[in-house]
């Protein structure tokens, strides 16, 4: 006999969005049995699709974990760290990731290494990480971060945002804690630099125009430096990221400016969000047959080691990337024993003046 579908699936308790929810939950917020709620999960054919849909929703809305090895064990037990990284393929992460994983390595535990695209949820992701790993805690590497302090309380164990752009939405800083650079305040120097060399038409190789982390802020600093120096901003001369190609690439740098020379559109200046997107800036300047930093200024962002070797030697803020990556690790450990309450750090970017800007 199917098990009709009542009012207990309505009637969930709002204490259950924060505190580990059972089978029996489940069960009890379905109106069923938790036989019912293991055939759901184990998919077997002797459960009504209306019913089973029912219980595969609520299991979702609730963060509940079907791995019941994963559940029952202590999940600070766990002598595993997971590592979640949006910008994977920046040259940036990379001297990050191996810095992590070097003093992971020194405290006895494991890592886990997860590349989130720019379309996945990291938090989805992390929670996917915790039913199957027994994880002690999460680093957050890179992208956009602004998720709701429900979602995050599910999570059940200490994480740091590393270099992430945004703090979650309404969440108390005792929660988490974070270590970056000030990017609005980065991009504002960045862009004082230019204008204090001459530079008034400055185009600057932005984000999608939908992005809410390091690209937005970066390109709120680059408008306010603008505009405390008397200089309206140009939108024709803000260029957004294609969606269709690898963000903050030598790919995405190389077509935004080749776009941007074929416009005519006058500048003498470019500003790129980060190194290798300057990378592909100087390639479609010098396919033009024009010259860096003769005929135009180009500076990027990161500070990666790639800046010191490419002719000619790239203007930068250069990232303290090894100080972030240590503190990440060290701050996580220190949680983990009760050494620590989670703590905030900004970090000041260095700018490194080199070959590829000019004084006019």
């Amino acid at each position: 006999m199917t098990p009709d579908v009542g009012d207990g699936c309505l009637n969930m308790r709002k204490e259950h969005d924060v505190e580990e929810i059972t089978i029996r939950d489940i069960a009890r917020f379905c109106n069923v049995g938790v036989s019912t709620v293991s055939r759901a999960i184990n998919n077997h054919p002797d459960i009504n699709p209306e019913t089973k849909k029912m219980i595969m929703d609520t299991i979702r809305k609730h963060g509940y974990i079907p791995n019941n090895s994963a559940r029952n064990l202590k999940r600070t037990d766990g002598k595993c760290v997971a590592v979640l990284v949006k910008g994977i393929t920046n040259p940036f992460f990379a001297d990050a990731i191996q810095i992590i994983e070097d003093e992971i390595k020194r405290k006895k535990y494991s890592m886990v290494i997860r590349h989130v695209e720019s379309n996945e949820d990291e938090v989805d992701v992390a929670l996917e990480l915790v039913k199957e790993k027994r994880l002690a805690g999460i680093i957050f590497l890179g992208g956009y971060f602004s998720h709701s302090e429900e979602k995050l309380r599910k999570l059940h164990i200490p994480f740091i945002l590393s270099t992430v752009g945004c703090a979650p939405d309404g969440m108390h800083h005792d929660y988490y804690s974070s270590l970056s650079v000030d990017d609005e305040k980065e991009g504002y120097r960045m862009t004082d630099y230019l204008i204090r060399q001459g530079h008034t038409k400055i185009a600057i190789l932005a984000a999608q125009p939908n992005d809410a982390s390091i690209g937005k802020m970066r390109l709120n600093g680059y408008k306010k430096a603008l505009k405390d120096h008397g200089i309206q901003p140009d939108e024709d001369l803000i260029c957004h990221m294609p969606a269709d190609i690898k963000s903050y690439s030598m790919e995405s740098g190389y077509v935004m400016t080749r776009k941007l020379l074929d416009s005519g559109k006058e500048f003498t200046a470019i500003f790129a969000l980060s190194d290798t997107m300057a990378v592909g800036a100087c390639r479609a300047i010098f396919e033009e047959g024009k010259n860096v930093p003769r005929d135009y200024s180009v500076a990027g962002f990161d500070g990666i080691e790639l800046c010191s070797y490419y002719n000619p030697t790239l203007t930068t803020i250069r990232q303290p990337v090894q100080d972030i990556a240590e503190e990440s690790v060290s701050l996580l450990f220190d949680i983990l024993a009760g050494r620590s309450g989670h703590r905030h750090k900004v970090y000041a970017g260095v700018l490194l003046e080199q070959e590829s800007t000019r004084k006019l």
